[in-house]
């Protein structure tokens, strides 16, 4: 296992599958990127689903999304909304993927 940034990052910077690995292996990140999936959010709305996990740790996770150009807000009707972007649906055969594994060997 990986255990400090510069031997992440050593790994990450050639290999296409580690740097996928690397942004997709927090799990706030790929709960977000579900939620977001079916349709702009707004951040209560996430806050809803996201049981468990702080308001800080999804503001400071959606910063850093956006910084990733995955997500964006988009202010609509006097209301904020967090989407995806394209870069971030491009995640979404990740996340069926991860799911419909979870159902067929992880819920019983």
């Amino acid at each position: 296992m990986l255990r400090t940034a510069s031997q992440r990052k050593k790994i990450c910077t050639s290999c296409p599958t580690a740097k996928t690995a690397d942004l997709i292996g927090d799990s706030s990140l790929l709960l977000i990127i579900r939620d977001l999936l079916t349709g702009p959010k707004r951040f209560g709305e996430l806050e809803e689903s996201l049981v468990g996990i702080s308001t800080r740790t999804i503001t400071l996770k959606l910063r850093s999304m956006e910084d990733k150009d995955l997500v964006k807000k988009v202010a609509k009707d006097n209301a904020t909304f967090y989407t995806l972007t394209p870069r971030g649906r491009g995640l979404s055969k990740i996340a069926d993927a991860m799911r419909a594994y979870g159902e067929k060997y992880l819920t019983q």
